[in-house]
């Protein structure tokens, strides 16, 4: 029998066979997109990681939680590759940057911003958080296919939450701030909390990584006095992840 992994407790014979995984921060968000699949059954919870199997054209694909921020994101994106699992993709939320991001796009990820600690435990700042060519391809084509608005371009990516939103209150805030000027006038286009991570932690490990993100609200559009209404429905997103990994199926059977 194969080990079960100590933080997400599943094992190779719990994913039957499954390569491909959809990742989201939220564990009550797990059951929501799992149900999207053909024949979805829960197999796992402990600690933040819930998951669940289901099928997309015949093929097994898990999903599962991996919490808040890089570390426990790093934790799941290892146990997933000792049990096979070669290809993610993250469904997850983020705060828009870009005053073209408006609430309720999608951003899907070419790289992140490395404002964050896990991924300085992998390798050099120098070397970028870079997401797979493939899944970002595929994910891009989705949502041009869906109809759906999106961006695709840098996203940002920081430890603290509160730091972000209530700079000015921290001891660092004089580099908070400058950082976050800096991040918007390269054009990042939103920021999260766990894609650094994932991307470095991936390229670590020879796995392939994607994200796809929705912009709940865009802080520097309410800055300058545009109103605006939160958007927490995370469907579309979905949707688009899921087209994205049959497109890859069906040019990996292609192929």
């Amino acid at each position: 029998m194969s080990e079960v992994m100590y933080h997400i407790g599943l094992s190779r014979n719990d994913i039957s066979g499954a390569r491909f995984a959809i990742l989201t921060g939220d564990p009550g968000r797990v059951e929501k997109i799992a149900m999207f699949l053909e024949n979805p059954r829960k197999i796992g919870e402990n600690r933040e990681y819930i998951s669940f199997l289901g099928e997309i054209e015949g093929k097994k694909i898990l999903v599962i939680s991996t919490g808040i921020g890089g570390p426990s994101t790093a934790i799941c994106v290892e146990e997933l590759a000792q049990i096979g699992i070669s290809h993610l993709v993250r469904v997850g939320t983020s705060g828009g940057m870009s005053l073209r991001v408006n609430a309720g796009d999608l951003v899907i990820a070419t790289s992140a911003i490395r404002q964050e600690g896990t991924s300085k435990e992998y390798l050099p700042i120098e070397f970028p958080a870079v997401a797979d060519f493939d899944i970002t391809f595929a994910l891009k084509s989705s949502a041009e296919e869906l109809n759906f608005p999106y961006h695709v371009g840098v996203v940002h990516c920081k430890d603290s939450f509160y730091g972000q939103h209530s700079p000015k209150r921290m001891g660092v805030s004089y580099e908070l701030c400058d950082k976050w000027s800096a991040w918007i006038k390269g054009g990042a286009l939103c920021s999260e909390m766990e894609s650094a991570a994932l991307f470095v932690v991936s390229s670590n490990l020879g796995l392939h990584a994607g994200t796809i993100l929705l912009a709940i609200w865009n802080q520097e559009i309410g800055k300058v006095g545009v109103s605006q209404n939160q958007c927490f429905d995370i469907n579309r997103a979905v949707k688009v992840a899921i087209n994205a990994i049959k497109r890859i199926l069906i040019q990996q059977k292609l192929e």
